[in-house]
């Protein structure tokens, strides 16, 4: 499978579950754990793929403004993992609050996601070529399954 087709895959499952918690009411708090957990596993993955697959190879075939997107879609990860998706963790589903936490990490997901797919991955495209991209994929699809296998134990264990 070709790396963008993979990870815009993993764009619209993160983006569905999103519209779910951000549709759910304060009631449903079991429902709200299961969609972060989900969430939560869905995008240390993806992550992990971008970051150690498809942004190394973005920047190292690209230039200056290459280099650029490269740091600031990082960053962006990075704000999204070290700081609202463990506030979100922390924050009691059953509250006002909460919702409003969902709110923040969908724009910020959905706006980083455009970025990615409107930009980034139209010139990976270009820079990379289809072969370069398919064998990337194959990459990513084997790295997907491991790194699910270890967070499901890692889950189970804790």
């Amino acid at each position: 499978m070709n790396a963008i087709d993979l990870l815009k895959g993993d764009h619209e499952r993160v983006k569905a579950i999103l519209t779910q918690l951000s549709d759910s009411t304060e009631r449903a708090v079991k429902k709200r754990v299961e969609l972060i957990n989900k969430l939560e596993m869905e995008i240390t993955i993806h992550t992990r793929l971008e970051e150690e697959v498809l942004y190394p190879a973005y920047k190292k075939a690209g230039g200056k403004e290459e280099e650029v997107m490269y740091y600031e879609a990082k960053e962006e990860h990075r704000t999204v993992d070290s700081l609202v998706l463990p506030d979100l963790k922390v924050t009691d589903p059953s509250t006002p609050e909460f919702a409003g936490r969902v709110k923040v990490v969908k724009e910020l997901l959905e706006h980083h996601i455009e970025e990615e797919e409107t930009e980034m991955f139209p010139q990976a495209k270009k820079l990379l070529g289809k072969a370069a991209l398919e064998e990337l994929g194959q990459q990513m699809e084997a790295l997907k399954a491991q790194y699910k296998k270890e967070m499901t134990a890692a889950n189970i264990a804790a």
